[in-house]
């Protein structure tokens, strides 16, 4: 289970980002990451849709594109959502509870790769590729 704590924490350690707002993080002024709770309008799609909408603390993250969408939430619906709010938008919803921190790192880092500065992506691949896993342990 996640928290708000972990968010913060992965987040801080990326280059270039900020808490713009509580619980409102950006790449530059690129929003990678945020509080997104749900509005009457979403929990009404989702209850038409015969889905319960979750209770909990829930994350909007950017993600590359549609597809990665619609294939997290294929793939881990207990963890992963979305609703027509975000209809050919390229971000899921995420109920923090059900994500474990490992995954949840995985994700805030490929939405900072989406935000990122091209050139700053580059430095930031080419630092991790130059650690071996014997130097992380």
């Amino acid at each position: 289970m996640a928290t708000w704590a972990d968010v913060a924490r992965i987040v801080a350690e990326l280059p270039l980002t900020v808490e713009h707002a509580p619980r409102d993080w950006r790449v530059g002024k690129k929003l990678m990451a945020w509080e997104r709770p749900l509005r009457a309008s979403d929990r009404e799609a989702l209850m038409r849709a015969g889905v319960e909408p979750p209770g909990g603390d829930i994350l909007g993250v950017r993600v590359s594109d549609e597809g990665v969408k619609l294939a997290l939430v294929a793939d881990q619906p207990e963890v992963y959502f979305t609703t027509p709010h975000f209809d050919g938008y390229a971000a899921v919803l995420v109920r923090l509870a059900e994500i474990n921190v490992v995954d949840l790192e995985e994700l805030i880092i490929e939405a900072w790769l989406v935000q990122a500065p091209k050139r700053l992506v580059k430095e930031f691949l080419e630092e991790r590729a130059s650690i071996s896993p014997a130097d992380s342990q």
